[in-house]
């Protein structure tokens, strides 16, 4: 159990530099910044610490009252859940342009909230442009602080004033368990954020029908059963070759990013579309960053027959997991779970396939079973190349997440890939460890032969 930090929510209208600043804070590129309004769609959590106080700080999308459009319509329902759960409010705005029509209409929301709350006036980018803050007390929200998120400049008299207004460092705040994180990963518009939102029960991410709604890594933090996951939502990952433009690129660099602070990878397929080449790719690059590994197949309703046909669920689902484990043999280890978030069916074995993968992905055996294992698969089947023999003389774990394993022998080159399969698969006949790739380090043994 940890304690429960503070929240700091930033809200403001589209383009007045939200990101920046919030990157500014937390001392590293995690929102995706662009020099156009709406990159920023649902909220985006990190921790930043300044003197010696550590908090939460959230990033939401640009806020405007006047358009129609649908996903607007939910990037104000994001900032308002944000605003619900702030312990200090920082109304942002843009120097350069003024006070704006938006501006006037996000203050006068902001007045009923019994927050503390600042205003934060961004692109100050040098001193004659501080006057320009000035005009911002007629918002009649508060102090204004000028600042450059760019270059910087007054951020930390900002922080000094934010930190002053959070709660008292030994106020309970309560406490939350220790997080597995997952990092939900897939091709554009399989239905991640859709999937996070049924599991929480919340519309917690911006959903469209539209490819790329999520532009950034979005953390949520789920309780279930006794655990708590922090489930970590990222943009749909492209192939190289269809990456256009600066966005497209923070997008993929934040979901590869997101695996790798990730102890699980949940992999969503469309299981009315099909295993496909971006499926394939997806799924090996999360292989290759050694984490845990679930497949959630999504979507699964549309692949059922309509009501009064004989449903045929077990045999697609077979034929199904035939494809994965043919197509994909070096992730055999990964078990699957067939769900739907438009029907918010099928979420607890996704939720139970990832805590079993992630106790398999910290499991440690003892030195003399894995010994036993080795010496009777290499009794099994001896190992000969070139006329020369492979002698394993000794075989130790030597870390977990992903369990790893050394092995001391003659001669490393000797050690073929498929010798090492054929290992691999000894050691989970005897542990299964579902979920967890595993991983065999060859090392080469100075012991000295007998005569």
């Amino acid at each position: 159990m940890v304690a429960k930090l503070p929240l700091v929510v930033i809200v403001g209208r589209p383009n007045v530099g939200k990101s920046t600043v919030f990157n500014r804070v937390v001392g590293k590129r995690i929102a995706v910044v662009e020099d156009s309004p709406g990159i920023t769609r649902d909220r985006l959590y990190s921790e930043a610490t300044w003197n010696g106080r550590t908090f939460q700080i959230v990033d939401t999308g640009g806020i405007v009252f006047q358009e129609e459009d649908p996903l607007v319509e939910q990037i104000r329902v994001q900032a308002n859940i944000a605003l619900s759960e702030a312990d200090v409010v920082l109304f942002m705005a843009d120097g350069t342009a003024g006070i704006t029509g938006d501006d006037w209409d996000l203050a006068n929301q902001l007045r009923g909230i019994k927050k503390p709350l600042l205003v934060i006036v961004n692109k100050a980018d040098n001193p004659n442009r501080d006057d320009y803050a000035n005009e911002f007390y007629a918002l009649g929200l508060g102090d204004v602080y000028p600042v450059s998120g760019l270059h910087g400049r007054g951020v930390a008299d900002a922080l000094d004033e934010i930190v002053k207004l959070l709660p008292p460092a030994d106020a309970d705040l309560g406490m939350v368990k220790e997080e597995i994180k997952v990092a939900i990963v897939g091709r554009p518009n399989v239905g991640k954020s859709s999937m996070i939102n049924a599991f929480t029960g919340e519309q917690r991410m911006i959903v469209s029908s539209i490819a790329g709604t999520t532009r950034d890594a979005i953390d949520t933090v789920l309780d279930y059963k006794e655990d708590t996951f922090r489930l970590i939502d990222t943009a749909g990952i492209r192939r190289s070759g269809k990456i256009q433009g600066t966005v497209e690129y923070y997008m993929v660099n934040r979901a590869q990013r997101a695996l790798e602070r990730a102890d699980c990878a949940m992999v969503v397929v469309d299981g009315n579309e099909g295993l496909t080449d971006g499926d394939k790719r997806i799924m090996k690059l999360a292989h290759d960053a050694g984490k845990a590994c679930v497949f959630a197949i999504n979507k699964w309703d549309l692949k059922e027959p309509p009501d009064g046909l004989p449903k045929r669920s077990s045999l697609i689902k077979k034929d199904f997991l035939k494809i994965l484990r043919d197509q994909i043999p070096e992730l055999a280890y990964a078990n699957a779970a067939f769900t739907s978030a438009a029907e918010s069916a099928g979420l607890e074995p996704v939720l139970d396939e990832i805590l079993a993968a992630v106790e398999n992905y910290s499991f440690r055996i003892s030195t003399g079973q894995l010994n036993k294992i080795i010496g009777e698969a290499m009794f099994e089947r001896p190992y000969t190349s070139k006329g020369k023999r492979l002698k394993i003389y000794y075989a130790t774990q030597v870390s977990t997440r992903p369990p790893t394993f050394a092995l001391f022998m003659n001669d490393p080159e000797l050690f073929h890939f498929s010798y090492e399969r054929y290992l691999l698969n000894k050691i989970r006949a005897v542990f299964p460890l579902g979920g967890t790739p595993i991983r065999i380090l060859a090392r080469e043994s100075h012991k000295r032969e007998e005569r």
